[in-house]
């Protein structure tokens, strides 16, 4: 499910998805009141809705809004397929359901069910009235085969008859065939037909196929592109695989399945073998949702609904077309002038020579000082890739150890790995291959890193390794140094040119030897307690978060300054939000740069009236996460891996780094100044739950984007600075 966009990728959702096994229900000491806590689930429908927001903007380019349709989507049948799947399975089976607002489960599904609906029927209006009439003028025309002229109907017949008939599998259902299985996701047409030698009328099933365009371009017309659904070329061709049929009726639906894997990994020997089945049996997981056309009929509507035991309330009747996710396609066009702008990253200037001449040398730059580097704004390829590549050339490196969570089909990190291992330096490659959505790609490259020679491990039982971490070992003037990378993104080549995420680049020792515990402890039976530089999930991050959060609260309570700066993807852990309620009642400002999901309520009176929210979205995807704290004028300010939510610091290996250099300390000030801005177009959290776009001021002149500001900002920057 790979796209050209960081919203749209299939690790977002997975990202801020948290799972229903093990959450902790909200502690209630009886000092906060009960209703503290919005609703996750129907936050992050809310944050699904900004991404529709922008799909819905004339201010944006058209083919950016129509990858915002597709983009909400993909997120939205990721959404059903874990968290929506995990919320039934729990209930089908009996389990407990523990919900940060203290409602029952099925009251909880019934609300999730009644705004995706909303939004969904949004979604649909957004294409058919905003976008593709946009697309129309714009030369990008997406016919229905009822406005075709009978040229065009010839042409489109020849490419049936050559390109897609002999790929087509109908597929009847009558007492010699059973209903067929209707894969996940796919795109399907429900059709009935009547013998007219016996008059009697039969159903059949026919999958869409997935390895064609979904959309087929017609002969351009005086300067447009012109293209029809495939679904609509083939629904206007079923007498060709009917032959002496008679066809009664036609319809599109869609089936999503639950596809969230459960592994007991206290119970299996070999936790790949255990994977693979798992990932095999993910394919027949139980229908959670149908999505038909708003024309489909009662009979066939209640064949599916029974074959695949739906209720009423899992069916969502939508416009053609369905599966918007197919706007990816047309979001690719070439037509830069409906685009962004394109934007080439720098080179970060702490790895610039200063000659231009001078060939670039990682290890001298990164040896001067620590380096704080800021993706996709300054280049991935040029810093951490370089780092490792060099690395695994360098005859002085004797060992590279690294965590791979999410990487690419053509992963240049991992053929870095593999140079190193080959030439005879000690690798290590921690591959977290329960990565949602990416289990099987990981499986892959975990069993080619094995063949070249690399000691690949997959953490701890039990545990997700999330953190991003990469530690070089290299042997200069008869001593070690370690050269260490500590990011809040995965080492992914192509992600880093869509997210924005920050990383620390250093030779440090003390965090050198922070990470050579941590990897001892992953790959082997280490248990460090004591890092000097990092706060570690599970066993110490909420501890060293709460800590300094009641510690702000303790100044504001004497009278001294204090403050609390968070950005992340999600804030929902309970235990969090509660120290930021009671740092706020102690008179803490407290400002929260959140993308996703975010269960706190700001701006109530004697509970959180000093908490301010707000949410960038836009071409990159938000995806650094920053804990600032004032520290009586000495700022403890960390990045990395971790989001406040439940999996993140109790089911995970996270890590924290502490930034040191004061320039970096400003820095990071300054980015969280633009993001909490009120010149800056984001949205704002209100104490109900309702996000509420501030994206012009009051003259309706277009407020600051402050991705388009970090790119002057950076961009600005000159060759040698230090």
């Amino acid at each position: 499910m790979e796209t050209n966009s960081p919203l749209g990728d299939a690790t977002l959702a997975a990202d801020l998805l948290d799972d229903y096994d093990a959450d902790p229900a909200p502690v209630d000491d009886g000092t906060l009141p009960p209703d503290r806590f919005l609703d996750r689930e129907i936050s992050w429908l809310a944050f699904n809705q900004r991404v529709l927001e922008l799909a819905e903007d004339p201010a944006l380019p058209l083919l950016e809004r129509a990858n915002f349709l597709a983009i909400f989507a993909s997120n939205l049948d990721e959404f059903f397929m874990v968290r929506v799947a995990g919320l039934k399975r729990r209930i089908d089976t009996g389990l407990a359901v523990p919900t940060n607002v203290g409602r029952a489960p099925l009251d909880v599904l019934s609300d999730i069910s009644e705004r995706a609906h909303e939004l969904q029927a949004r979604h649909a209006r957004a294409f058919n009235e905003l976008v593709k009439p946009a697309l129309d003028e714009a030369g990008i025309r997406v016919e229905t085969w009822a406005a075709l002229d009978e040229a065009d109907r010839e042409v489109l017949h020849e490419t049936f008859q050559n390109q897609i008939f002999p790929v087509l599998m109908p597929l009847a259902v009558d007492p010699a065939h059973p209903f067929p299985y209707i894969s996940g996701l796919s795109l399907n047409l429900s059709i009935r037909v009547r013998n007219p030698k016996t008059d009697k009328v039969e159903f059949a099933r026919l999958k869409v196929p997935t390895n064609l365009p979904r959309f087929v371009q017609l002969p351009n017309s005086q300067a447009q592109l012109r293209y029809i659904p495939l679904e609509d070329l083939i629904a206007n061709h079923l007498g060709e695989l009917f032959p002496g049929m008679e066809v009664l009726e036609h319809h599109e639906f869609r089936v999503t399945r639950n596809e969230d894997v459960v592994i007991e990994e206290d119970e299996t020997e070999n936790l790949l073998q255990a994977l693979e089945k798992e990932l095999l049996r993910r394919r027949f997981g139980s229908p959670i949702r149908l999505e038909i056309t708003d024309d489909m009929d009662e009979v066939t509507l209640g064949l599916l609904m029974q074959e695949l035991r739906i209720t009423d309330r899992e069916v969502y009747r939508l416009p053609a077309p369905l599966d918007l996710g197919g706007l990816f396609e047309v979001s690719r066009l070439d037509r830069p002038e409906l685009k962004y702008p394109r934007r080439v990253p720098t080179t970060s200037v702490y790895l610039q020579p200063t000659e231009p001449t001078e060939r670039p040398d990682i290890f001298a730059s990164i040896s001067k000082g620590d380096i704080l580097l800021h993706h996709p704004y300054e280049s991935f390829a040029t810093s951490v890739q370089t780092f490792l590549e060099q690395a695994a050339a360098d005859p002085n490196v004797l060992a590279i150890k690294q965590t791979l969570y999410r990487t690419s089909g053509d992963s240049p990190i991992v053929e870095a790995l593999i140079d190193a291992a080959e030439a005879g330096k000690a690798v290590l490659a921690l591959v977290e291959i329960k990565a949602r959505f990416d289990e099987q790609a990981n499986i892959s490259w975990a069993r080619k890193l094995e063949k070249a020679g690399v000691h690949v491990v997959y953490g701890l039982v039990g545990l997700k390794t999330h953190c991003k971490l990469a530690l070089v070992v290299r042997q200069e003037g008869g001593t070690l140094t370690h050269y260490s990378h500590i990011g809040t993104g995965n080492y992914n080549p192509k992600t880093s040119r869509l997210y924005e995420d920050l990383g620390l680049l250093t030779a440090d020792d003390t965090v050198g030897k922070d990470l050579t515990r941590l990897f001892n402890e992953l790959s082997g039976y280490a248990i460090e307690k004591k890092f000097k530089r990092l706060l570690v999930a599970p066993l110490h991050l909420r501890a060293g978060l709460l800590k300094r959060i009641d510690a702000e609260a303790e100044a504001a309570r004497a009278g001294k300054p204090s403050g609390i700066r968070i950005k992340v993807n999600s804030m929902v852990d309970e235990a969090i939000i509660d120290a930021l309620y009671r740092a706020s009642q102690a008179g803490v400002p407290v400002d929260v740069l959140v993308r996703g999901i975010c269960s706190l309520r700001p701006g109530v009176p004697g509970l959180s009236e000093n908490i301010r929210v707000r949410s960038i979205l836009g071409r990159y995807l938000e995806h650094s996460r920053i804990f600032s704290f004032h520290n009586d004028g000495d700022p403890q300010v960390y990045i990395g891996s971790a989001d406040m939510m439940h999996r993140n610091l109790d089911r995970r290996v996270e890590a924290l780094v502490r930034l040191v250099k004061p320039e970096h300390l400003t820095e990071i000030q300054q980015l969280l100044d633009l993001g909490m801005d009120d010149e800056t177009s984001s949205w704002h959290l209100e104490p109900e739950g309702v996000w509420v776009r501030h994206d012009r001021d009051a003259a309706g002149v277009p407020l600051r984007d402050a991705q388009d500001e970090r790119w002057r900002q950076v961009s600005s920057r000159r060759r040698g600075a230090r």
